[in-house]
Order: C-alpha cells, then structure tokens, then sequence
C-alpha cells in the first residue's frame, strides 16, 4: 500500500454491526482510517463534515434507501463510492452505476478482492493530480492519452477513433466500472445506449491488438451484464 493511501478515510454506511465490525478490523489493519454510520442520515452528516476519501455504502438502509443516499451524495460531491449490497441483480448493478457509484461488491465477498477494490478507487482522486497524469506505462502496455499513443512491448498499435474513445474511458477511470450504458451513451450517442452488441465487437478487437488472453484478460475485465473496469497492472 503506498504511503498516500496508508492515512486514508473510510466512512461505512451499513446499518448490521457484524459488516461493519468486520470491515473496521480489516481495514485498520491496512492502516485506514475509519467512520461508521448505521442510518443515511447518519451517513450522509459524516459524509459532509469528516470528508472521507471513500465511502462504502449498503442499499438497505433502516431510514433511506441507499440509492438516495448515492443520489443526494452527487450533488455535491465527487467522494468515490462503492456499493456494498445483498441485491444481486444486473439491473440493480446497472441502476447505482449509472446514478453515479464507482464499484458493486455483492455480499458476501472476499475481504481481499474488496481490499484491492478499495486501492483501485483510492487512486481515482490522486490521477489528476500526478505530473504524469493521461501517461500509463507498466512496462508492457505504454499509454498516452494526450498523444493517442498506444504501445505494446514497444510496438504501436492502432486504435480506430471509436476504439480509442472507449479505451480512453476505461483508462481515465482505472479500477472502476464502466457501464455499458455510459459507454454507448458517451460514444455513440443516447439513441444507442442499447445496442451492447456493438460494444463487444469493439471490446474484443481492443483486446485483440493488446494481445490478451480472452480467457483471463489482463487489462480488460467484463463486469457481465453490466459493463467494463480497466485493471491497473502497475501494482499498489
């Protein structure tokens, strides 16, 4: 874990005290601080005065929906949120990543896959903020997002415009879901937020000139039925 990420502030807003104890321990132990609510009220008066740096939020709520929370919440700030629910359902997944939640963890989860969620979204503030920021290189894959240049091993390839502007999405937003919708929406146009199909042809010929394995993509991870995530390969 890098040192930026070791003072960080976690608000969890989960109204069962068994989650909460268990999320507490584990992410102290990586040296994060923590802040718990147990109701939206709650949640969203810590949400405005502690200034956490990420917010883990339950759906079930005993005062408020969770989605009206994320609701209230992106109007006026831009904190990352990830979803932490028992609804498991792609249009549910697709709904609170559209109104603006960054990641969905479905319960139970693996503290460990929730840990690295937790670094991939600590990193989305810090991007801008970095000399190099639009520049990726992991020593496989170098990307210049200024530049549209893509390499790998040191070799160009060449992205059409529509594949580039779907890339440059996933890349600008490392770790995070991406979803189908915001996808086609952006790139296409509303009037073709529902054709998928065109996303995935696009999908796999990215994939194609970055030489991934379709069985166990390096970079490009499918969220199913809901959308797309880049995996940041430069480690923590």
């Amino acid at each position: 874990m890098t040192e930026g990420n070791a003072s960080a502030r976690l608000l969890i807003i989960d109204d069962e005290e068994q989650i909460r104890r268990f999320l507490r321990i584990s992410l102290r132990s990586q040296g994060y601080q923590v802040i718990e609510a147990e109701t939206a009220g709650k949640g969203l008066e810590l949400a405005a005065t502690q200034t956490p740096d990420l917010i883990v939020l339950d759906l079930g709520l005993p005062d408020a929906d969770g989605k009206s929370v994320l609701n209230e919440l992106r109007h006026w700030s831009t904190v990352p949120v990830m979803i932490l629910s028992v609804r498991s359902s792609e249009s549910e997944k697709v709904a609170v990543l559209d109104a603006g939640a960054n990641d969905y963890v479905t319960k139970p989860f693996g503290i460990q896959e929730f840990l690295a969620r937790v670094r991939a979204l600590l990193r989305l503030p810090r991007a801008t903020e970095r000399p190099d920021a639009g520049i990726y290189d992991d020593g496989y894959l170098h990307i210049d997002l200024i530049k549209r240049i893509v390499s790998v091993m040191g070799e160009e390839v060449h992205l059409t415009r529509k594949e580039f502007a779907i890339f440059k999405m996933l890349v600008s937003n490392p770790g995070q879901v991406i979803t189908q919708t915001q996808l086609l929406r952006e790139i296409w146009g509303p009037t073709h937020a529902g054709d998928t199909h065109y996303l995935r042809n696009f999908i796999g010929r990215i994939r194609q000139k970055l030489r991934e394995d379709t069985d166990e993509p390096r970079y490009l991870r499918t969220e199913p039925g809901v959308g797309y995530r880049f995996l940041d390969g430069r480690g923590d």
